[in-house]
């Protein structure tokens, strides 16, 4: 009763404090000094360059705007904290600089609004470098109240809800996106300069294929069709390579109707690129270089923290076929396994569980689930996967069972999933019917024929290298973030309503 009578006293004294600032509004207002009707506001520099070239902007006159997120008034003097893009700086405004009204008016603010200032950069009698204001200007008025800044947002579903909140009161939170966004930039540098094109490929598809996953469905009123969101880029941008563009990318959301957890949300930044005339081994020799050179462009070391580990980018990554590798942890020979029925003993011995229409190549590859990706701490390429879990992959020449199929882990997750494309249509439409198969047994995930793409394989595709790469999981090694929700500015979250 006491915490309940506690709570309702607190939100009476939040309801009090909002309604004095829009008080506040409301008579700024009726002496027609709406901050809502300034249209702009001319900065000449932010934050954190005042403070690096402090030394020849001394005494110079500069224009800062951001949120103030402090003030101390001391009658005839006052100092504010302006927070913007880059960082924050201190600002001195005194009465007799701006003018009575102004400060008048300037003693009446409050945290969270934002303001813009015009004045000469100083030093305090401390040492802090700082705003010296001549001009203060409400450029808008907060009507919220922030986070006590001392204990600042800690709620993680309030962080995610109101991102806008968690960029304003953590700034760890604003490094973490704009680092995001150096990640994305550095890979478009990376690819560009290698004479890859970045194209577009369309959100709303018929066929949703690609990827082994579930898709959103829609349905598209003007042509009376039902459509689905895409879960891949791989199928129209082998049609690309098809119609003679040698090198191609595409940087997209894709959406898949999964759970969430710290490594998934369902819509989420998948890049894809194929390179016509290559194979998987090129594919990672583009992954290994690109992985250095946006590390050293985001971070500025190939070395990188995650968590308790130290991920060494610098040295050659670790290259191991999954036979091998499911040999190495689990201590069982798939070379030995001959048949799907000595596959499903080797489970039940080992307490694997397997669905019934199970092949020996699909439990290969929960043994390597279960037992390997935990240890693939260090960048790592897995190669040569059964032909089961791999439908639009090229068959190894002396082992049809396996393909050209290599996915790539650092930290125990897949970073990226690369193939030498299948470009044999006969062999393609085969594949097809295996997953229609699969799809009728029960596998909702699996690939259904797309009559398009086939008919573009006729027409001719040359040898091809592809790879789709996590952009999230990424930026979440790069960032030291430890959910996927850390590093998407809206993600995915159960309404409230």
């Amino acid at each position: 009763m006491a915490e309940q009578q506690k709570n309702l006293q607190t939100k009476e004294e939040l309801n009090s404090l909002l309604a004095v600032r829009r008080e506040k509004l409301d008579n700024l207002q009726k002496d027609g000094k709406n901050p809502f009707e300034i249209t702009k506001y001319d900065v000449s520099i932010h934050s954190q360059e005042i403070k690096d070239k402090y030394d020849e902007l001394e005494g110079k006159e500069v224009s800062i705007a951001g949120r103030m997120m402090f003030k101390r008034v001391m009658g005839k003097a006052s100092f504010c904290n302006i927070q913007d893009l880059k960082g924050n700086i201190q600002s001195y405004v005194a009465r007799d600089d701006i003018g009575e009204e102004s400060y008048k008016d300037f003693k009446k603010y409050d945290i969270g609004d934002i303001l813009g200032i015009k004045g000469t950069v100083f030093k305090t009698k401390t040492g802090e470098i700082s705003v010296h204001a001549k001009e203060v200007i409400l450029l808008s008025k907060s009507l919220q109240i922030l986070p006590e800044k001392h204990h600042g947002l800690t709620d993680t579903d309030i962080r995610y809800r109101q991102r806008y909140v968690d960029l304003i009161m953590n700034t760890d939170v604003k490094d973490t996106f704009i680092k995001r966004s150096k990640v994305i930039s550095s890979i478009r540098r990376y690819l560009d300069e290698r004479d890859f094109m970045e194209v577009e490929t369309p959100m709303l598809v018929s066929n949703a294929g690609g990827a082994a996953a579930r898709p959103f469905d829609t349905h598209f009123n003007a042509l009376d069709e039902n459509l689905h969101l895409r879960i891949s880029l791989e199928l129209p941008l082998k049609r690309l390579i098809v119609g003679g563009l040698e090198k191609v990318y595409e940087i997209g959301r894709v959406f898949r109707n999964e759970g969430l957890d710290t490594r998934h949300n369902p819509e989420f930044t998948l890049m894809e690129l194929y390179q016509a005339y290559t194979d998987y081994y090129g594919m990672m020799e583009l992954t290994e270089n690109l992985y250095r050179y946006v590390a050293k462009e985001v971070t500025g070391s190939e070395v990188l923290t995650y968590g308790e580990h130290t991920i060494d980018l610098s040295k050659p990554f670790e290259r191991i076929t999954m036979l091998d590798s499911v040999k190495k942890y689990s201590g069982v020979d798939f070379n030995e396994i001959t048949s799907t029925e000595a596959a499903k003993k080797a489970a039940d011995e080992h307490h694997i569980v397997y669905e019934e229409r199970h092949t020996k190549g699909d439990i290969l590859n929960l043994f390597f689930e279960e037992y390997v990706e935990k240890h693939l701490i260090q960048p790592t390429f897995v190669m040569d996967h059964p032909i089961e879990i791999s439908p639009l992959t090229k068959k190894k020449p002396d082992n049809p069972d396996y393909v050209e199929r290599f996915e790539f882990f650092i930290n125990g997750w897949e970073m990226a999933n690369a193939y030498s494309e299948l470009n044999d249509p006969i062999d393609q439409k085969e594949r097809f019917e295996a997953q229609e198969k699969a799809f009728a047994a029960g596998d909702a995930e699996a690939n259904h024929t797309d009559l398009d793409f086939l008919n573009a394989l006729n027409i001719g595709m040359p040898p091809t290298g592809g790879i789709g790469f996590g952009i999230d999981r990424m930026v979440m090694i790069m960032t030291n973030s430890p959910a996927i929700r850390d590093v998407l500015l809206f993600p995915t979250m159960k309404s409230l309503q």
